[in-house]
């Protein structure tokens, strides 16, 4: 199936006045077939793009309910080849963009030219390695480029200007734009500095900016946007919903269709 791009998918929302949302699932949580169904109901239901997650042992970006997702997904089996399969899956059911949000370790391992061949042959959009800052990336941006995915990176506010125009030159895509310090997790409310961020960032690059860690109410996607992001991703809340319901996958799936539906119109202006 014939992809979508993140620019055409930018400029699709910009002209229909919608901001981007982009839920995150970890691969295989809390199961092969749940966790594929769970996907086709985002995207059936509102998500513009899907970040997904292979499950890691030591994901020290991630906060305890990525954490826990990444322990279901062990437990039911997942492993690398496991994580292609399920993005092949995915892909032949939509044409809408994924983004990976990854460890380095798996690439690395894996082989870092045949790991980005696989996912340029699967369709995958993007990649996010979560520890490998852009100082250390000249082996994975070249790879990316020879295979056409693009390099996303995170900044943050800790992130110094002279950085901030470094990162701003090298990613593609978007920039992910991290409202909070410290790990994912969801929150209750939007830092103030948050929005300072997005405009510091948005003076660098015309690059689109999605806001992610933290984000996890209908209100938070609406003050970002307001900020002048231009998409919203939200990972915790939406593992949460599968954590709370895992002996009852009908009230799980529900409940997600709700959630997606809701956090979708939030986009709308």
């Amino acid at each position: 199936m014939k992809k979508q791009t993140y620019a055409e998918l930018f400029e699709k929302t910009k002209q229909d006045n919608e901001g981007v949302f982009i839920p995150f699932l970890v691969a295989g949580d809390p199961n092969y077939e749940t966790s594929l169904e769970i996907g086709k109901l985002l995207v059936d239901n509102g998500a513009d793009a899907l970040e997904i997650g292979f499950p890691f042992s030591d994901p020290v970006a991630d906060g305890p309910s990525v954490q826990n997702a990444d322990l279901r997904a062990f437990d039911s089996g997942m492993n690398v080849e496991k994580c292609f399969k399920y993005l092949e899956d995915l892909r032949a059911y939509t044409d809408k963009p994924f983004g990976l949000l990854l460890y380095y370790n798996l690439v690395y391992h894996y082989g870092i030219d045949e790991f980005y061949k696989r996912l340029s042959e699967i369709g995958v959009n993007a990649v996010l390695i979560a520890d490998l800052p852009p100082e250390e990336a000249e082996d994975a941006m070249n790879t990316s480029k020879k295979y056409d995915i693009e390099e996303i990176f995170i900044v943050s506010q800790a992130t110094n200007n002279d950085r901030l125009k470094h990162v701003t030159e090298l990613v593609g895509g978007f920039v992910y734009v991290a409202s909070v310090m410290g790990t994912t997790g969801a929150r209750s409310s939007v830092e103030t500095n948050t929005t300072e961020l997005i405009k510091r960032v948005r003076k660098e690059t015309d690059l689109p900016l999605c806001v992610g860690f933290g984000i996890s109410r209908p209100k938070h996607v609406k003050e970002v946007l307001d900020s002048g992001a231009d998409g919203a991703i939200v990972g915790s809340a939406l593992i949460n919903i599968i954590a709370d319901n895992l002996d009852n996958k009908d009230v799980m799936y529900q409940e997600i269709i709700d959630y997606i539906k809701n956090m979708k119109e939030a986009t709308r202006y």
